[in-house]
């Protein structure tokens, strides 16, 4: 409220007529008295909404008056005013209304998203906050009202699609599979050390996969402790891609950083919620395979071709063993069935204005496509307190998740043998409904689900955070992390998954086992000071970093057991073998510092620094510095542009600095040796593997980004563009080093720089806003360009025929297809060096990039009244390689286009050494690589809220969510995301649910 100061003079010249007017109108006045209507106190209550729902946290106030409140979790409040009275609400990205009461008790409004506002939100930057309207480094996001409409188990998983520069693959569509993911392309020669640091609730959660080859499931990747993070429980997850952004983390940022922030209680009354649902995945995109008819043809003429009149006796699908009339789909049989996924998600939450809780629990169940009983099931709990004191000096957090995994699946993925199995194999079960070896002529592929992979996880992310306002603007913060995870898989291989024309017994049965154990804590106080001096702001932040990190590993085998069901009893077997035993430490300190400057809210400057030291290098070379430096210019708030109707928001920013990089596994340049686990005169010895490497240090990563940030028409038009170069040289690499040394490499640093370069485009528009429909769309294109840009003594070096310096690090070199000799159809390969002879070093000149050439997603959100539309499209432009089952004509299932002979080098049964040869060359040449990209309905989500109400408080919401519903491609090889093709591709997934709020 506004105080008039009235000048003294003014005063003195029109006090006779105040005066005046005061003794004339004091009778009236007196004997009128002010209606009870306008003056009586009255209770008003309402609730408020927006495009999405019930709106919580709103601030509603009486204009003119100190008196105020907030809505609680059902988007409630209740507030004393007079029936003159004025009611304003506000919320940060909204439009501020103010509503005359006009004598009603019941006031409820509709608030409307007000894009500007948006930029005055708050983002998570890990050891700070920053309006999005001032952070001078690059920082993508997305909310848990995108992560709750979609159907998934990883919190990779929701990021698919939605955030520039974020590329993210999905490795398998079994239950459990994990995600790989690249922020701003591949930094690192090795493949283990282009990983992002995760961050939740301020403690650093390790990413470094848990299991081993030997025990790993149905996926082409190692166990992920990824999937212990419940999406349900996420308020927001940031993504931090520049230098300025990232270099306050040091080390551990090189890659970016993932914060992923949980949710928090809110003051207001208790509050309860129910979400269940149910969902069904199965296999979207298959490859079309030949039918029995293609396929006897195609065999039939490969013996013609080879000279062979009399079929041989092993021949079954040909000789006549096998009917010619059986005609079965293995796709269909072995990977066609139906997923069943159940989610039960509860929580309670509320509190006062100075404590707020939430406890929230959620339990999924998810079975797979393959026959057979097999199911992964998760638990989880998460827990969160918030306290402020009185004085608004202390605050506490408290916040903890716990998460309960325990997955059963087949060791054994059959989606490749469901694409080479001939069409008319025998019926997987005999007439006593045992699985049919047909006398031995074919290997059952149901008797391969014997072989299980088991895992059980347990997993806790604990943090408290104290903070102490000692002055106005001097604060003292610390947090105290700890995580704990207890990994327990084995792999079994029963004799029974063995046809039993072999004859083998329990004794051939085998057990691998993998427990592995992590726990780590961090401390880490901090000191933040802010001040204002005239038109300037600073901020400072001085803090330090104390982090342990312990891994116990031990991997075993067991062979040859009395029976097979004694296989889980690794006591029980004959033999038994420890592979791997042993514990590592990791020893990690810092000093932190940042310094930002705002001037004006004009001109923004940002400087980072942080000094690391880590226990993973030698003497001398275990502590470094890193830093960068950020600026921002807010044009729009310049005088010249204060009157603009057309541009609402203008921002160019810039930022420079350098990280490093320690992701190379602990003890590496130390002299390391093992148990040889050989008996030598009653002792086990020792042997080495790996060689004392004292100059072993830092990989260095130097990052540049400049971006321009424009927002039209009230910001309902909102544009970011971005273009970044990053380089990353001092190479962490293991050096091959000749067998006659006794050992295989040397870790060392190679004088090797990879360039990162690329553009980013956002894009947010509001179409359309009334009070009763809304429409949004946001569009994120990114483009990446990954270069070597120096290797000395790359030619002399054994990656010489993996590198090109100017090429990307992840190409392959393959041979160049010319054509089908028109005298014997076979494939032709360029001779490079014209020696005459086709070599795999020599000739292998042509060079394919199999990484994405762009990639991005469109996203329409739609809200009319209680019903709201949202989906995803994805898009990928990328190469990749064709099906290669093996040669047309063996007995492998190919292609249906494989039947168009005329296309195809001659067919062969196994006997044409030309025609095999030039097969597998044809396999490794640009002629097999083909166009991969896709266009995916990523995700689509359809909400309805009940408009009736039962009792004052339920809410009830219906919904139906999809996943990888559409996919359009011109890829022949099933899914053109998952491009291993012997694994399951993701799966197409549908659910149903209801969300109950009371």
């Amino acid at each position: 409220m506004k105080i008039i100061s009235l000048n003294k003079g003014w005063l003195a010249l029109y006090y006779p007529i105040i005066f005046g007017f005061y003794l004339c109108c004091l009778p009236v006045m007196a004997r009128t008295p002010l209606p009870k209507s306008i003056i009586q106190q009255y209770t008003i209550t309402g609730t408020v909404r927006d495009g999405q729902g019930v709106l919580p946290s709103v601030t509603i106030s009486v204009a003119g008056k100190s008196t105020a409140t907030i809505t609680d979790y059902q988007g409630k409040y209740s507030i004393t005013a007079t029936a003159a009275d004025i009611l304003v609400f506000s919320f940060v990205g909204y439009t501020t209304l103010n509503i005359p009461i006009a004598g009603r008790t019941v006031v409820s409004v509709h608030l409307q998203e007000d894009a500007t506002q948006l930029q005055e939100v708050k983002i998570n930057a890990g050891y700070y906050s920053v309006k999005e309207s001032e952070r001078t480094g690059s920082i993508g996001r997305i909310t848990a009202k995108n992560i709750e409409k979609q159907p998934v188990t990883n919190v990779l998983a929701t990021m698919q699609g939605r955030i520039a520069g974020v590329s993210i693959v999905q490795d398998s569509g079994s239950p459990g599979g994990a995600f790989s993911i690249k922020i701003r392309g591949t930094n690192s020669l090795r493949a283990d050390g282009n990983q992002p640091l995760y961050i939740i609730d301020g403690v650093p959660y390790s990413s470094e996969t848990i299991g081993s080859i030997a025990t790993s499931g149905t996926a082409p990747t190692l166990t992920s402790p990824l999937n212990s993070i419940n999406p349900q429980d996420i308020e927001s997850i940031e993504v931090l891609k520049d230098a300025d952004a990232t270099a306050i983390y040091g080390s551990r940022g090189a890659n970016g950083v993932v914060l992923i922030t949980t949710k928090k209680g809110k003051a207001g009354e208790t509050r309860f919620s129910i979400n269940s649902s149910s969902s069904f995945g199965t296999v979207g995109e298959t490859p079309k395979l030949m039918n029995t008819k293609q396929y006897l043809a195609m065999r039939q003429l490969a013996f013609d071709n080879d000279g062979v009149s009399t079929y041989p006796s092993y021949a079954y699908d040909v000789n006549g063993t096998w009917s010619p009339e059986r005609n079965t789909d293995w796709q269909k049989k072995l990977i066609g069935g139906t997923a069943k996924i159940h989610n039960l998600q509860a929580s309670v939450s509320g509190g006062s204005r100075r404590t707020q809780y939430l406890l929230s629990g959620n339990y999924r169940t998810e079975t797979t496509v393959f026959p057979g009983d097999f199911k992964y099931t998760k638990g989880s709990a998460h827990f969160s307190m918030n306290h402020t004191s009185e004085d608004e000096r202390f605050k506490l957090t408290l916040s903890g998740n716990y998460t309960s995994q325990n997955n059963s699946q087949p060791a054994i993925d059959l989606t490749a043998v469901s694409r080479t199995l001939a069409p008319n194999a025998p019926e997987l079960y005999d007439e006593n409904g045992n699985l049919n070896w047909e006398n031995g002529t074919w290997n059952n592929p149901l008797a391969g689900l014997d072989s299980e992979f088991e895992s059980r996880i347990n997993d806790l992310v604990a943090n408290t955070v104290f903070s102490y306002r000692f002055l106005p603007n001097l604060e003292f913060k610390t947090s105290f992390g700890f995580t704990d995870l207890h990994n327990n898989e084995s792999r079994t291989q029963p004799s029974t998954m063995y046809n039993p024309s072999y004859g083998l017994g329990s004794e051939f049965s085998a057990l691998s086992s993998n427990f592995t154990n992590r726990n780590s804590w961090i401390v880490e106080p901090q000191l933040n000071y802010n001040t204002t001096i005239r038109k300037g702001k600073f901020a400072v932040l001085l803090g330090s970093t104390l982090q342990n990190q312990r891994t116990e590993r031990l991997f075993q085998n067991g062979f040859g057991f009395a029976s097979n069901r004694l296989i889980h009893d690794l006591a029980s077997a004959s033999i038994k073998t420890v592979d791997l035993s042993d514990v590592t430490i990791y020893k990690y300190q810092a000093l932190f510092a940042r310094l930002n400057y705002n001037w004006d809210t004009r001109y923004i400057l940002n400087i980072t620094g942080r000094r690391d030291g880590s226990s993973r290098f030698g003497p001398g070379k275990q502590f470094a510095t890193f830093g960068a430096v950020g600026g921002a210019w807010l044009f729009s708030n310049e005088a010249f542009l204060k009157d603009n109707t057309v541009l609402s928001f203008g921002k160019l920013r810039s930022s420079y600095g350098i990280t490093g990089n320690d992701q190379i596994g602990d003890y590496q340049f130390l002299d390391t040796y093992v148990s040889s686990g050989n008996n030598y005169q009653g002792t086990i010895g020792l042997q080495p593997v790996r060689l004392f490497n004292p100059e072993f240090g830092w990989e260095s990563n130097k990052k540049f980004e400049v971006a321009l940030e424009t927002g039209f028409l009230e910001d309902r038009i909102f544009l970011t563009s971005a273009y970044y170069l990053n380089r990353s040289s001092n190479q962490l690499v293991g050096i091959p080093l000749p067998g006659t040394t006794g050992y295989s490499s040397l870790y060392a640093n190679l004088d090797a720089t990879v360039e990162n370069s690329g553009l980013e485009f956002t894009l947010r528009t509001i179409n359309f806003s009334r009070e009763h429909f809304e429409w949004t769309t946001n569009f994120n294109i990114s483009i990446n360009r990954n270069k070597l840009i120096s290797f000395p003594g790359l030619e002399s070096s054994t990656y010489a025929n993996t590198y090109v310096v100017g090429q990307p690090i992840n190409i392959m070199k393959l041979y160049h297809y010319i054509a089908m000799n028109p005298t014997t159809g076979i494939y032709q390969f360029e001779d490079v060096n014209g020696d005459g002879t086709i070599s795999s070093i020599a000739d292998r000149h042509t060079l394919a990039n199999l990484s994405p050439r762009y990639f991005g997603g469109l996203e329409n959100q739609f809200q009319y009244k209680g019903v709201q539309l949202n989906f995803l499209f994805q898009f990928v432009k990328q190469e990749a390689f064709g099906a290669l089952p093996g040669v047309p004509g063996t007995g492998v299932n190919q292609l249906a286009s494989v039947s168009d002979s005329a296309a195809q080098q001659p067919y062969t049964a196994g006997s044409n050494g030309a025609i095999i040869n030039a097969y597998y060359r044809y396999g490794l040449s640009d002629g097999a690589v083909q166009d991969a990209s896709y266009i995916r309905l990523k995700n689509i989500s359809l909400t309805y809220d009940l408009p009736f109400k039962v009792g004052d408080r339920l809410r009830c919401q219906l919904y139906w969510q999809g996943q990888n519903l559409l996919t359009f491609t011109n890829y022949t090889n099933g899914d053109p995301e998952f491009k291993f093709g012997g694994y399951l591709p993701p799966l197409k997934v549908n659910a149903v649910g209801v969300k109950l709020t009371f």
